[in-house]
């Protein structure tokens, strides 16, 4: 009975602490994609919009480093070991949310953040190659043209209607891409950017509060549950 019940707590917490590994794995993965897909976007988005992904890659790390010494702390038996991950398990737990709530809340600025941002750069555009660039990337990339339409451009002033060349589909036999071209994207890059911001925010939170939410049931059923705990007692 007591060597059952030492088996019982020993492969539940290896269980749970490979589980945990998993959902460390999964936080790095959606932060670095997130920073990833948006890199090119930087000159629009606030320094705060990569505070969320960035925690949750730490997040991440930590939570597969503690996996670890509460797999390691399972199959060994090292009481210290499975201390040792349960004081991290619950700090984890309490970034966890944070990332989430973060990724979540951030969305009600996306709107002014943006709007703000896509102002001051598009006049910077001919004297500043990387926000060139980022105009550029995120025109290709979402198929739009401006902050609400092409003529965005022309009212800056440009010379014969020309406009970047990344808001037409294809290049006109002269080279040159301009407002009245038939192959021009009509739609404005701020509300499809801003949809896909609050899309990856939902994900963002999304993953964050569930991941917080499976290893906190994960926690309480693991190794103090009422079938474990008179057979780990025995032992003592």
């Amino acid at each position: 009975m007591v060597s059952g019940g030492m088996t019982c707590v020993k492969y539940l917490l290896f269980l749970f602490n490979l589980i945990f590994a998993v959902t460390g794995i999964v936080f790095i993965s959606v932060g670095a994609v997130i920073l990833v897909v948006y890199n090119g976007y930087n000159n629009f988005v606030d320094s705060w919009f990569f505070a969320a992904p960035v925690l949750m890659i730490i997040v991440g790390v930590i939570v597969f480093l503690v996996s670890f010494f509460g797999c390691c702390g399972a199959v060994k038996e090292n009481h210290c070991m499975i201390i040792t991950f349960s004081v991290l398990l619950l700090l984890i737990f309490v970034l966890e949310l944070g990332a989430g709530i973060t990724g979540y809340l951030m969305r009600g600025e996306i709107s002014n953040m943006l709007e703000n941002r896509m102002n001051s750069t598009m006049r910077q555009y001919d004297v500043d190659e990387s926000i060139r660039q980022s105009w550029d990337i995120m025109q290709h990339d979402l198929q739009c043209c401006g902050i609400n339409g092409p003529t965005d451009w022309t009212q800056l002033g440009t010379v014969n209607n020309i406009i970047p060349e990344s808001c037409c589909k294809e290049l006109p036999t002269q080279g040159k891409c301009d407002s009245n071209s038939i192959h021009l994207y009509e739609s404005g890059c701020m509300v499809r950017l801003e949809a896909a911001i609050e899309s990856s925010a939902l994900i963002l939170g999304g993953v964050g509060v569930g991941v917080a939410i499976v290893q906190l049931i994960g926690r309480a059923s693991c190794p103090e549950s009422d079938t474990c705990r008179p057979r780990l007692r025995a032992n003592v």
